[in-house]
């Protein structure tokens, strides 16, 4: 498969491991990484996520894993080729059984969000056969700081399954962005971040990112400015 060529590093990929996605790039660019210092990745997939935040907060130390062997050999080798190989690793691990001797600022995920189905494409990373909404809450939990947060990025339709679950294992959703695949149409996803503490007031935004067929919108040419090799 061809390489997909950002600014800074270049991203390898595999036709077994889940491909570069706008939802991944959206992630990568609007996740509330700046404060974070030790962060985990979960499903990192090809490494973009955890490259994306590498490069916007160069104090990181980034762990990612993916229950998919060829996937975190795949994000080692991109780690590798990029500048910020010394703050990533990667590597075989179901996030489910994960331990660490120390917790985490952050926890990130573009997690499986399709209902198990008869399809046959991209099961494990679009599926929750591996991993569910409520694991991926439940770990996260038990995995962050106090002042951590868990930020993830899901079908906007399942914004209040996924809050709902979070609430109840004790996570509160501090910030919620609305993201619009094209100006006038229905919402698409949801980028959300949560944390143990809470916030009385939670901060709403929207997010648009074509304002006609195949035309970027200003946000999103903005947001991904220091990523996308445009032109």
């Amino acid at each position: 498969m061809k390489p997909f060529q950002f600014q800074k590093f270049t991203i390898n990929q595999r036709p077994e491991v889940f491909r570069v996605g706008t939802d991944g790039v959206l992630l990568g660019a609007l996740a509330s990484v700046e404060s974070a210092r030790n962060i985990l990745e979960v499903g990192t997939g090809t490494g973009l996520i955890s490259l994306m935040t590498a490069q916007r907060n160069k104090e990181s130390e980034i762990t990612t894993i993916d229950f998919n062997e060829l996937a975190a050999d795949l994000a080692q080798e991109n780690f590798a080729a990029s500048p910020f190989v010394a703050r990533l690793s990667a590597r075989r691990q179901d996030f489910k059984t994960f331990t660490s001797d120390q917790k985490f600022d952050l926890i990130i995920s573009n997690p499986p969000f399709f209902e198990l189905n008869s399809s046959s494409k991209d099961v494990v990373a679009r599926q929750q056969q591996e991993l569910t909404f409520d694991d991926l809450i439940s770990k996260s939990t038990s995995l962050l700081l106090e002042t951590g947060r868990l930020s993830v990025i899901i079908p906007w339709s399942a914004v209040e399954e996924f809050s709902v679950i979070a609430e109840r294992k004790g996570l509160f959703l501090l910030r919620k962005v609305q993201i619009f695949g094209i100006e006038n149409a229905p919402a698409k996803r949801a980028i959300l971040e949560f944390s143990k503490t809470g916030s009385e007031l939670l901060k709403e935004e929207t997010f648009v990112i074509e304002k006609a067929p195949r035309v970027y919108s200003d946000q999103y040419l903005k947001a991904t400015a220091d990523f996308h090799v445009f032109g």
